[in-house]
């Protein structure tokens, strides 16, 4: 990889260069979003379920990327061995980290007086500012300009959007 990539970032300690690839956040926060819309039969400990299968969803989808990278492209195109299997955990690894937020905001929802209801739109803005968050995130590592920055916060602020309009429309 070249040292001018803007795309890359040192590794902590190795004196190497690895790809630094936020668009799994994008993808983790609009995917806690949907799990949250699909949320509405939750049982008796509906806190508990929501923020599990926040987690759990995160990382279902986590390790189905990194099979998929390493089974898809990377064994066409290098031999696998620990250090891929690494790389490619590490580069789907926001997929995960995506998901906390939204199940931090369901376990704290009590503390600020929510029921249930409240909680699941917490989490659900909580998701929609991720992918925002992660998308200028992205954006910025990857070298654009704040304005392009600003461009891509808009539309996905508009994808966000779209997928709480489905909360509403879904009415559980």
């Amino acid at each position: 990889m070249s040292t001018t990539d803007p795309t890359t970032v040192r590794g902590p300690g190795t004196g190497i260069r690895a790809r630094a690839d936020y668009s799994g956040g994008v993808y983790g926060s609009m995917l806690a979003a949907s799990v949250v819309i699909g949320a509405g039969a939750l049982g008796s400990f509906p806190r508990l379920e929501l923020v599990l299968l926040l987690l759990l969803t995160g990382v279902a989808f986590w390790i189905a990327h990194v099979h998929a990278q390493l089974f898809g492209a990377r064994l066409a195109q290098q031999p696998l061995d620990r250090h891929a299997v690494f790389e490619a955990c590490r580069e789907e690894w926001p997929i995960v980290k995506a998901a906390v937020p939204p199940a931090v905001a369901v376990g704290v929802s009590p503390l600020l007086g929510l029921d249930v209801q409240g909680a699941l739109w917490l989490a659900l803005s909580v998701a929609a500012a991720g992918q925002v968050g992660w998308s200028v995130a992205a954006a910025r590592r990857a070298g654009a300009s704040w304005r392009l920055a600003a461009g891509t916060a808009s539309v996905n602020l508009l994808i966000g959007l779209l997928i709480i309009s489905f909360k509403v429309f879904l009415k559980h």
